[in-house]
Order: structure tokens, then sequence, then C-alpha cells
């Protein structure tokens, strides 16, 4: 059974920084893309970033691109989101998630397996 576990949300000010992780067990996780999607209160969840299974390219979506980095440790099968000058429009919960085997990690419909969030406040 997969399983995600997100950590490492939290409060921030405005500009700051986070770093969330993931740790994924019940899989194989290296030949898997994964991704970190957010959402907010009545909205839908929203892409954040993907990277593929192999780890050497990602994809952002374009409210995080150049402030996030997605990255991936195969050996210890967690996953990261370093996440650089927040703002309060950033503030959402992050959820891991566990996308197609040896896939890219770009398509929101291949992610099937979902990890229970962890919140990100950001103040400003």
């Amino acid at each position: 059974q997969v399983q995600l576990e997100e950590s490492g949300g939290g409060l921030v000010q405005a500009g700051g920084s986070l770093r969330p992780s993931c740790a994924a067990s019940g899989c194989t996780f290296s030949r898997f893309a994964m991704g970190w999607f957010r959402q907010r209160p009545g909205e839908e969840r929203e892409f954040v970033s993907g990277i593929m299974w192999g780890g050497k390219t990602a994809y952002y979506g374009d409210a995080v691109k150049d402030r996030f980095t997605i990255s991936r440790d195969n050996a210890q099968n967690r996953l990261y989101l370093q996440m650089n000058n927040l703002r309060t429009v950033d503030t959402a919960k992050y959820f891991c998630a566990r996308g197609s085997h040896y896939g890219l990690g770009n398509t929101r419909s291949e992610y099937t397996h979902w990890g229970q969030g962890t919140q990100v406040t950001v103040s400003s």
C-alpha cells in the first residue's frame, strides 16, 4: 500500500523560505514520477511542481516558477520542495503525490496517490 507523508510546512513571513518534504513507502519510489500540489479552501487542487522518475527533469506551475525547486532523493525515498521568496498567495495546504510508473510528472492526470498534506501559511 502506497503511503505518502508530508512534513515541514509551517508559518513564515512573506519573503521567507520553507522546505517541505515527503516520505514515501509501499512502492519502488525511484521508478515513479512525483509531484507537489496545493489547495486553498474552496478552490481546486493546483499543480505546483513535478519531477520525472529519474530526477533529471522538473516542471513547475507558472505561479511558482523561479521561486520553488523540487528535488528527490531516491536512496531515501524522499521528495522535497524548496520554497523561496514566499508570498501570501502561496498560503495553502501542500500535497505530495505519486505519478505514473517511469513517468515525466508533468500532467495532472498521471497522479493517482496523495498524501494528507502539510499546511503552509505565509503572513504579510
